[in-house]
């Protein structure tokens, strides 16, 4: 696997070793670096001190981080795919799964009542239904700056 270093680090291409690709991937999935490092091939000796040594090291750093960033990103919806499932909810293009009294699962079409909320955020989104009063005219405002016994007019 090929590795690259943006954002002002070198532009050489750097790649992991087999065994800090393993580690990386047992790191990801436990969160430990002594049981990465065993997992990964290194003696059970070393595995503590290894551990340590691989997540100062800044291409495996990078690398986890690259990787939670990947798995942050599927778990987390951005406003496009908000948008859209708002979207396919609001034209009834979506379907809910119901149970019947039977116990049955079947599937239905989206209720009314959730086919108007995602139209209604939808629009909430773009600024529409919000009461907006325009208020034209002119206020004046003194402002006395009293100085207390330090006024040259007492």
């Amino acid at each position: 696997m090929a590795f690259y270093f943006g954002k002002g680090a070198s532009s050489i291409t750097q790649r992991l070793t087999q065994k800090q690709q393993r580690f990386v991937d047992e790191y990801i999935i436990s969160g430990n670096a002594t049981q990465a490092a065993i997992k990964a091939g290194y003696s059970k000796k070393t595995a503590k001190q290894m551990g340590t040594e691989n997540l100062a090291k800044p291409i495996i750093k990078a690398e986890l981080d690259r990787r939670n960033a990947e798995i942050q990103s599927a778990k987390t919806m951005d406003m496009q795919e908000v948008m859209e499932r708002l979207a396919a909810m609001g034209r009834g293009e979506t379907t809910e799964e119901t149970v019947t009294n039977k116990g049955e699962v079947i599937e239905t079409a989206t209720r009314n009542a959730d086919k108007l909320k995602a139209m209604e955020l939808i629009g909430k989104r773009f600024g529409a239904w919000t009461d907006k009063k325009e208020i034209s005219g002119t206020l004046d405002i003194d402002i006395d700056i009293g100085m207390g016994d330090y006024d040259e007019d007492n």
